[in-house]
């Protein structure tokens, strides 16, 4: 049929209101089910659909949901993006995701993006240099619940999910310390994002906390740089690690091609650890890399969640976490 077939169109085939027909399409207990039925029958030979636009303005938001993330080649963001749009799609959402490349310009006109359209809740890794969150908080003020996911802001009046940060550090250290290692070479990520600091708080206390711990020696590398050449250096030194602590997955793949250049073998000259977002990575690898796991798709579970209680009740912020363990390889 070439005309729009509407509810008003339906409910004047019925001779009854548009309300009728509307809350008869949604089975409302006040409508008969005689009414229903026919009301149904009628929509589906006509080949109704809703009206997104009709219900975003009745409903004050839309059935979308956006995903705010800094890259989309990363398995992790990839298993989170996954867990994230099949959760959200048995609650009748759709999902847009929106890549910053770490750029907080760019993050800036997804929140407004997402303001103009009035969606029904946003799922925000922010970018290392974010410093003003009055964008996100306008958002929560037109009722637009956020969710942050990984990278997080550091005050608590916001709802987060986060890998037990703190308990992976300390869960790697200690894998470390059993090991009677004499030096160790740690290479963290960017000193201004929360999951670092919390990171680099846990292992350190765990080390410092150690009667016989070994000499320590930390290095931060940023998104934008490889740290290889840092690995290789200190490879060659003459005080070389005997171990690689690696905070991320894209650490260890540097630490990895650093010593492959340098022809050395795992664990005999060097041993290796990691926590990882994924198997993937740690087991690419001969022999596969010891590693404590922060699984990215229990992350996005917990993410939507976390996002449906937003939507459905006026619910406190919540931070909520994952569980890490460790996953031995023979690479320590």
């Amino acid at each position: 049929m070439s005309d729009v077939i509407t509810l008003k169109k339906i409910s004047q085939l019925l001779n009854i209101s548009i309300s009728t027909a509307s809350r008869a399409l949604k089975d409302h207990p006040d409508i008969a089910d005689g009414t229903k039925q026919k009301v149904k029958e009628l929509a589906e030979m006509l080949e109704y659909e809703p009206n997104p636009y009709a219900i975003q303005l009745s409903t004050s938001h839309s059935n979308i949901f956006v995903l705010s993330v800094p890259e989309v080649s990363n398995l992790f963001y990839t298993s989170f993006i996954d867990a994230v749009e099949d959760e959200s799609r048995k609650f009748g959402y759709t999902l847009i995701i929106l890549k910053t490349d770490d750029d907080p310009g760019i993050e800036a006109a997804h929140i407004k993006f997402c303001k103009k359209h009035r969606i029904a809740g946003l799922f925000a890794c922010i970018t290392p240099n974010t410093s003003n969150f009055e964008l996100f908080q306008s958002l929560s003020r037109n009722n637009i619940p956020v969710v942050f996911f990984d990278r997080v802001p550091n005050f608590s009046n916001c709802n987060k999910v986060c890998f037990a940060d703190e308990t992976a550090a300390t869960i790697a250290a200690e894998a470390i310390l059993k090991k009677n290692k004499k030096k160790v070479l740690a290479i963290f990520a960017e000193p201004s994002l929360s999951i670092t600091q919390k990171r680099l708080k846990a292992f350190q206390r765990a080390f410092y906390q150690h009667p016989d711990a070994p000499k320590l020696n930390i290095y931060h590398t940023n998104h934008y740089e490889d740290p290889k050449e840092i690995i290789k250096q200190q490879l060659e030194s003459a005080d070389k690690p005997d171990t690689i602590f690696c905070m991320t997955d894209v650490i260890l793949h540097s630490a990895m091609k650093a010593i492959k250049e340098l022809h050395l073998s795992i664990p005999d000259d060097v041993a290796v650890i990691t926590i990882s977002n994924n198997d993937f990575f740690p087991k690419l690898y001969t022999p596969e890399i010891t590693y404590v796991e922060t699984s990215g798709y229990k992350l996005g579970v917990l993410a939507l969640s976390a996002m449906m209680t937003c939507v459905k009740e006026d619910a406190p912020y919540q931070e909520l976490y994952i569980d890490s363990f460790l996953v031995e390889g023979q690479s320590l």
